[in-house]
């Protein structure tokens, strides 16, 4: 039979199990990437019969552009393969080369973001270490939103982080990604050149935030410092305020008892005059 030839049942790809299949660049058995549960769903899916049967790369475009509204794995109660998982699992079979990803993420993500979502992904499955980091990490600045479909519900998420949790997460889209070394190790390696961050260098923003912080405390303590100044003047005026009361009060008090003391002198004067009046008055009855 030829290579061109398709069959309606796709499980001729699944039962090969590497034997006569091509291995993906990073030498793994395309037909065994994805968990056999997850497989057999796929090939089950009335999205796969209808539109998957007999297309080829470029009919990848066509069926994202019309089918493809969000990413994600399985979804629902029935956990049902997305058209994504779908084509995804249409791409290990296809096993398309360098130059139509090329095209998938260049020329057509720009106008398709969820084509750019299935060829990084494709890519995070099939390609060597050193290849995914260089395809994948141009893509981290893209900030066009995705929607993601799982089995809680639909959410939102962003290009540059389905891109992230491709280089990050064990397991995207339903699907255990193989395990990849870490970028140190590969700039070690020098199979990578470090990765320069489109913010600068993370030493220097540290540095940055430090003297903004404490240009922040250095203010933030003479503007206590003011204050207390003032509250100090304030408390001082009452005290002044206060302080002068209280002499008012003595000295009204004291006129008022210098007053009181007065008019007793006063009465005790006239007291004696009255007395003495008798007196004279008396003395005078008696020698008449």
């Amino acid at each position: 039979m030829s290579k061109d030839t398709h069959r309606a049942d796709e499980r001729r790809f699944l039962d090969e199990r590497g034997s006569s299949a091509a291995l993906a660049p990073n030498g793994l058995n395309p037909a065994t990437i994805m968990e056999k549960a997850v497989r057999e769903r796929i090939v089950d899916s009335y999205f796969w019969k209808e539109q998957c049967f007999g297309v080829n790369e470029a009919d990848v475009v066509d069926r994202v552009v019309d089918h493809v509204s969000f990413v994600g794995g399985t979804y629902g109660a029935t956990q049902k393969p997305t058209p994504f998982l779908c084509l995804a699992f249409k791409l290990l079979q296809l096993a398309p080369d360098d130059a139509v990803l090329a095209e998938y993420l260049r020329y057509g993500g720009d106008r398709f973001k969820y084509l750019r979502a299935l060829a990084c992904f494709y890519v995070r499955l099939t390609r060597r270490p050193e290849r995914v980091h260089a395809v994948l990490e141009p893509f981290l600045e893209d900030r066009r939103k995705l929607r993601r479909k799982g089995r809680a519900g639909t959410s939102l998420t962003f290009v540059d982080q389905f891109v992230d949790d491709l280089l990050t997460k064990d397991r995207v889209c339903a699907t255990s990604l193989w395990q990849m070394p870490k970028r140190e190790i590969l700039e070690d390696l020098e199979l990578l050149e470090p990765r320069v961050s489109p913010l600068g260098d993370i030493e220097d923003l540290l540095e940055e935030d430090e003297e903004e912080e404490g240009g922040v405390e250095r203010n933030g303590d003479g503007a206590d410092g003011d204050g207390d100044a003032g509250a100090d003047s304030e408390d001082e005026g009452l005290v002044d305020e206060d302080r002068s009361d209280r002499g008012r009060r003595r000295s009204s008090s004291r006129s008022s008892g210098r007053g009181g003391s007065t008019s007793r002198h006063r009465t005790r004067s006239r007291s004696r005059d009255d007395m003495d009046v008798d007196r004279s008055e008396a003395s005078s009855g008696d020698e008449r």
